[in-house]
């Protein structure tokens, strides 16, 4: 049986003066963390659904990956800071340090905060949005773990951020 770990968030946020919209996911999986860089698990189909969003083609490294994200306007970040969490599995996440969003937001004007997965929209309400006394919009997870989610469903749902892409 696998056993909960204490794991500190190793990355920083991805956004500059420019940034519109802040897409929150909960905390980095395994993958993620071994690739020091979000959504890093290749099942993920983060970097696909924003690729088709904004026309670009599907980034492969992290330096592309950053340019995508900052050229079309969005910040991304996860909703904690530190958690107890057994492997990459958001079902089990506990003992939760939240983030301090206000590293992003008083850096850039955000239109619209997203969370990418229930998880993370729940657990920025519960630690985070009396805080910064903003709204969250909810997506469906880009994760592997969604697979009632096919990347059409997903671009479907997704398509909302559209109207704050430069």
């Amino acid at each position: 049986m696998k056993k909960y770990e204490n794991i500190q968030h190793e990355f920083q946020p991805v956004f500059d003066t420019g940034s519109q919209i802040l897409i929150l996911g909960t905390f980095p999986s395994v993958k993620s963390r071994e690739q020091n860089f979000y959504y890093g698990h290749p099942q993920n189909r983060f970097w696909k659904v924003l690729a088709r969003l904004t026309g670009e083609r599907v980034p492969g490294t992290i330096d592309e990956k950053k340019e995508m994200l900052l050229k079309h306007g969005i910040a991304i970040w996860d909703v904690i800071a530190s958690c107890d969490i057994v492997g990459s599995s958001d079902s089990s996440i506990k003992n939760v340090v939240p983030s301090n969003l206000h590293q992003v937001l008083d850096q850039c004007s955000i239109k619209q905060i997203y969370a990418n997965g229930n998880t993370a929209k729940k657990l920025f309400e519960k630690y985070q949005k009396a805080d910064c006394g903003r709204d969250i919009i909810g997506l469906p997870s880009t994760s592997p773990a969604n697979a009632a989610f096919q990347i059409e469903r997903l671009l479907e749902s997704w398509r909302v951020i559209k109207q704050y892409l430069i």
